[in-house]
């Protein structure tokens, strides 16, 4: 029988594809969510979340292994993230220390934490991963950052591939600025190898599709129009009117009580001149995995 997998973020976009391709694959699966799900064969759910305890420790016992795909990534506050993002992966840490015998744990974390003085996320994202590094006498650990990671049941890069299909390309800093892409499937396939790997894997790695340079506006632009047999018009967002748009989002998000995506930290993070990662050292701890999903091959099927 396989081992025991306990997962945080099972209901979220990642958390979902990571769940159904382990279960499918025999895997026993304990996740956490914050309402009720229906129990399968391989699939227990926890009700619960990164505050309480008592779910933890639940979702935690027996576990072999455990995978901290949790996380927020909307707020209107430092504060916001930082209660999500490092404090419930503190107490994820506290009760997995308190009660496993030195399981393996991955955290999925974001390059964004490569650059914490963006954002109030990215500043979280970077804390959440010392909180871990913290915990290294007490666990075997590894922190993956993918770049910007899309597919099926994405809500955060649809808009986009959306606007560019109807053949607009809005462009946030300059056009000149590299990123990186990661199918989901080639995300949840590292993980998957990380499962059953052999070897310790402790480390900091980030990962992207394998694209040399990543992506520029343009070229990302040249590859929709090939997939989708139309011109793809690049429109260039003015600075102030992006950042007053920001500023204005995030006043309104204090007013109406709601936590807004677009906010100056995240302006900054767009504007950014370089997500574009190095497979190499995730490479060489996993030798089997290569990213295999291309952004051309998949296009047409996102949207």
């Amino acid at each position: 029988m396989r081992k025991l997998v306990a997962i945080t973020g099972a209901t979220g976009f990642i958390g979902q594809r990571l769940i159904k391709k382990l279960a499918s694959e025999g895997w026993q699966v304990k996740a956490l969510a914050r309402h009720k799900q229906e129990n399968s064969k391989l699939i227990q759910w926890v009700y619960g979340d990164l505050d309480n305890h008592t779910a933890l420790a639940e979702l935690t016992q027996g576990a072999s292994a455990i995978i901290h795909c949790a996380g927020a990534v909307r707020g209107r506050t430092l504060n916001d993230f930082i209660h999500t993002n490092v404090i419930g992966t503190r107490n994820l840490l506290d009760i997995v220390a308190r009660h496993n015998h030195h399981p393996r744990f991955l955290f999925v974390s974001s390059l964004a934490a490569r650059h914490p003085e963006l954002s109030w996320y990215s500043t979280s994202k970077n804390i959440a991963e010392h909180e871990v590094i913290n915990h290294a006498a007490k666990l075997q650990w590894t922190i993956f950052r993918p770049t910007a990671v899309y597919g099926p049941g994405d809500k955060e890069l649809a808009p986009l591939f959306k606007s560019i299909r109807k053949g607009l390309l809005p462009i946030v800093g300059k056009p000149s600025n590299r990123f990186g892409l990661i199918h989901v499937d080639d995300l949840v396939q590292a993980v998957q190898l990380w499962l059953v790997s052999k070897e310790p894997c402790n480390g900091i790695f980030e990962l992207d599709d394998g694209t040399p340079n990543g992506y520029s506006f343009k070229s990302l632009a040249d590859l929709a129009q090939k997939v989708w047999k139309r011109r793809i018009h690049c429109i260039m967002i003015p600075n102030l009117l992006i950042k007053t748009i920001a500023v204005l989002n995030l006043w309104l998000a204090h007013l109406l009580r709601y936590s807004p995506m677009l906010t100056p930290g995240k302006v900054n993070e767009l504007q950014h001149h370089d997500w574009v990662c190095d497979n190499t050292r995730l490479i060489r701890a996993l030798p089997a995995w290569q990213p295999s999903i291309q952004l051309n091959e998949s296009l047409s099927k996102i949207i």
